[in-house]
């Protein structure tokens, strides 16, 4: 049974994080909304008539300084802004959701709730806590992940206008299933993500702790 003061800890470090991922995940939100724009767009095809009329298509998006200012004269400033709220719900449950079931495993491995023990689980251990906590957290928020890309990337007419005309369109035509879709090509992406990013800091932490306290000993 985990100690009162660790599971304060716990609960203020999950608390923190969403809040931190919410703020950082807001301010970025512009370069998101122009980074997802890029992907969508479907390049032009030049067919032989144009090619014999030494024609072609254009791209909409040809460079971010000039899909900045199409989207600011067709959008207005909201326009940079489009898909944050589910963005905003993806991102404070993922983060902690992911803090939280990272605790829960190192307690099991560690036998103790202690975080300075913690420290102390192998790197194998570090690295699966990781990935583990990465999947759990991107399972639990991946609908909204979906409705993010979706809102962010259309442009204008909209194709839906609020996040619950989405929810709506995509459960009554998917199914609930609809609302995962791309999961599988995600949770490969996110395991080692994940994995190499805990297990990483946690092995950094360790060496460091070794250094800084080597030399006195």
């Amino acid at each position: 049974m985990e100690e009162p003061g660790q599971l304060k800890r716990a609960l203020i470090d999950s608390t923190a994080g969403a809040v931190a991922g919410a703020i950082s995940r807001t301010v970025t939100s512009p370069l998101d909304v122009i980074k997802i724009r890029f992907q969508v767009q479907l390049e032009p095809t030049t067919s032989w008539a144009l090619l014999s009329a030494n024609m072609h298509t254009a791209s909409k998006y040809n460079g971010m300084l000039q899909a900045t200012k199409d989207i600011f004269r067709e959008e207005g400033l909201p326009g940079f802004w489009r898909g944050n709220v589910p963005a905003l719900l993806m991102v404070m449950p993922y983060t902690a959701i992911q803090f939280t079931v990272l605790h829960k495993l190192k307690t099991f491995a560690a036998g103790s709730s202690k975080t300075e023990n913690h420290i102390n689980l192998s790197p194998y251990l570090s690295y699966m806590s990781g990935a583990l906590a990465g999947c759990a957290a991107t399972v639990g928020s991946y609908p909204f992940d979906l409705l993010r890309t979706i809102l962010a990337s259309q442009g204008e007419p909209k194709v839906y206008p609020t996040m619950r005309s989405a929810f709506v369109d995509i459960v009554r035509t998917r199914g609930f299933r609809g609302l995962y879709a791309g999961l599988s090509p995600t949770l490969v992406e996110i395991i080692p993500y994940a994995g190499l990013q805990f297990g990483t800091y946690d092995t950094f932490k360790r060496w460091t702790r070794v250094s800084l306290w080597f030399p006195f000993n």
